[in-house]
């Protein structure tokens, strides 16, 4: 009986200490190399995020104006597509489902109208830093790019 219970416990051996050390470098060296990569997408993906909402607002503001007559001021900002303002007399709101978002980095959008680049309004997010100018992430996305 002693040699059954001998020759069960050597088929049910468990996982060496090399072989858990071979797996966890696997593990790591996996990580390492595709880690980077899915963390620049989360990158790309907040910038493509904060487009779509400027492009949002835009076709929001459009309609304001077509209710309006003109864009809201700078003053009036983006708020005035879920408030109406006081000389907003065919206001015909809310133009946005839901409150004015902040852009992907937890940052406010800046509306500026009249605008520098057209007869449109301006929107900007000044991405991950939050500050005018920058490249890449920290590169500033705007309604007339």
């Amino acid at each position: 009986m002693t040699r059954r219970k001998s020759e069960r416990k050597r088929g049910q051996a468990g996982v060496t200490l090399i072989e858990m050390l071979v797996v966890v470098t696997i593990i790591g060296l996996f990580v390492a190399l595709v880690g980077p990569k899915l963390w620049s997408n989360v990158d790309k993906a907040k910038i493509t995020a904060a487009r779509a909402q400027i492009e949002s607002f835009m076709g929001a503001l459009g309609t304001y104006k077509l209710d309006n007559g003109s864009f809201p001021s700078t003053e009036q900002g983006l708020q005035a597509l879920r408030v109406k303002p006081g000389d907003a007399d065919n206001w015909n709101g809310p133009y946005m489902p839901k409150d004015v978002p902040k852009d992907p980095w937890n940052h406010d959008y800046v509306y500026k109208f009249p605008g520098d680049h057209g007869d449109e309004p301006d929107i900007i997010s000044y991405g991950a830093d939050g500050q005018p100018g920058g490249d890449g992430i920290n590169a500033d996305i705007g309604s007339w790019k």
